[in-house]
């Protein structure tokens, strides 16, 4: 047998008094009480999980809604013609109620999986903007490329599991993006 203890609070006319209450649990009985907080009235633990994946990919910084002079007036050098390359660094991060039985929010493996589905195949070593369909009509900006990652990583994983993207496009340059 396990003993635990509780403690209640009682308030008396504005004074607190503690009173303490010893049990006797089996070893089964303490786990469903450490795993099921709906029926003891305990908060719910929520936890978030971060995984962090480094891709290199180039792109250029041009608008077809802009003249080229335009473009260079609001994208400056990130404008050439030629394009030029980043080593990005993306978090993805979920958040959920963390299992009574695994223990997990997610399994990392099953994250690593939609990771490398989603960000190192399609954009890992390529032209954001002359390989990824997504970029052919929408600006390579980091902002977009989080809203892409975004967009995709919610299809591949559980409902309501994505929590944030935050991509590191140089170590002073970061954009995060929750989904809004």
């Amino acid at each position: 047998m396990c003993r635990k203890a509780l403690s209640l609070q009682e308030t008396h006319k504005k004074k607190k008094t503690k009173q303490l209450i010893i049990l006797d649990l089996s070893p089964s009985q303490v786990l469903i009480m450490a795993g099921s907080s709906e029926r003891h009235g305990s908060v719910e633990r929520i936890g978030y999980i971060t995984r962090v994946q480094s891709f290199s990919a180039c792109h250029r910084l041009h608008s077809v809604h802009l003249t080229d002079k335009e473009n260079k007036e609001v994208y400056g050098k990130c404008n050439n013609p030629n394009g030029h390359g980043h080593n990005y660094k993306v978090e993805v991060t979920v958040r959920g109620k963390i299992d009574p039985v695994t223990g997990m929010v997610m399994n990392l493996t099953d994250l690593k999986k939609c990771i490398e589905e989603v960000i190192m195949i399609p954009l890992d070593h390529k032209n954001l903007d002359k390989d990824v369909p997504f970029f052919a009509s929408v600006v390579s900006t980091t902002e977009n490329v989080a809203v892409y990652i975004w967009d995709n990583m919610a299809k591949v994983l559980p409902p309501n599991l994505l929590y944030e993207i935050k991509i590191y496009e140089t170590d002073k340059n970061i954009v995060v993006y929750r989904g809004e």
